[in-house]
């Protein structure tokens, strides 16, 4: 049985549908996803072929680096997507998902430039920059 999962912003202006499986979270605590979230940002991904856009008008896009993109809702603020150009995939915020979402957070990255005011305590793997294979704005 093939998994569906669906989610929104905050005011319902942008809903999406993902299908099929969903990478585990990674929560990022980078200084662009901090400054974005105003913590640290966790996200999953699906490919972009198995993601459906409802109030696409509503999303605005915001180029934060030379490779890659991050997705909001124009009205609310929401964040919610994160897109390199080079792949084939969508990275969506884990908070935006309705539940129950099944998902597990998997590991930190980014964590040498993690804010100062919290702890990585969790037990979870912690990853000075990113792991190998994983495509991210810091690569």
């Amino acid at each position: 049985m093939e998994e569906n999962h669906s989610g929104a912003c905050l005011c319902g202006a942008v809903r999406f549908k993902a299908r099929g499986e969903l990478r585990e979270v990674v929560a990022c605590h980078c200084s662009q996803c901090r400054r974005q979230t105003g913590h640290f940002l966790a996200a999953t991904n699906v490919a972009d072929d198995q993601l459906t856009l409802e109030g696409e008008d509503n999303l605005r896009w915001y180029r934060a680096s030379t490779f890659a993109r991050r997705g909001f809702c124009g009205t609310c603020g929401s964040v919610m997507f994160w897109k390199a150009d080079s792949e084939t995939y969508t990275s969506i915020t884990a908070g935006t998902f309705d539940k129950p979402t099944g998902m597990k957070l998997a590991y930190h990255i980014f964590c040498q430039d993690k804010g100062d005011y919290y702890e990585i305590d969790d037990g979870l793997p912690a990853y000075d920059v990113s792991p190998p294979g994983l495509v991210v704005a810091g690569n």
